[in-house]
């Protein structure tokens, strides 16, 4: 499994953290410094089944500064993809992938999937 974080996050924390606890053994990426490709991406949302919006960390001042909320509904699917591509702060975190799961952000009970 793979679990792609930004070490300074506190959800990150609490998810590497909550991953421990459950015995679930994983690679970490660093978000920051290796940051996900466009294939990696649009490979990671086609089988989330998510919204590309929840890929965006919407509460990050990246995200704040350029005026994404906005931008956004007019780009298309690629661009998008594109853009997330550019910057790991852009992206919302933390984001697991497992074979058929991927999760973003952390909730525990969503996480739950991750056991079985």
């Amino acid at each position: 499994m793979l679990f792609v974080c930004y070490p300074k996050c506190t959800t990150c924390q609490k998810a590497r953290k909550w991953l421990e606890e459950q015995g679930i053994s994983y690679e970490e990426r660093d978000i920051k410094t290796e940051n996900p490709q466009k294939e990696e991406l649009k490979e990671w949302y086609k089988k989330s089944g998510l919204p590309l919006k929840k890929f965006f960390n919407t509460s990050g001042m990246l995200y704040k500064q350029m005026n994404l909320k906005d931008k956004l509904p007019d780009m298309s699917e690629e661009e998008q993809l594109e853009l997330l591509a550019t910057d790991g702060m852009l992206v919302k975190r933390p984001i697991v992938v497992d074979e058929d799961i991927v999760l973003t952000g952390f909730k525990a009970a969503e996480w739950e999937k991750l056991r079985s």
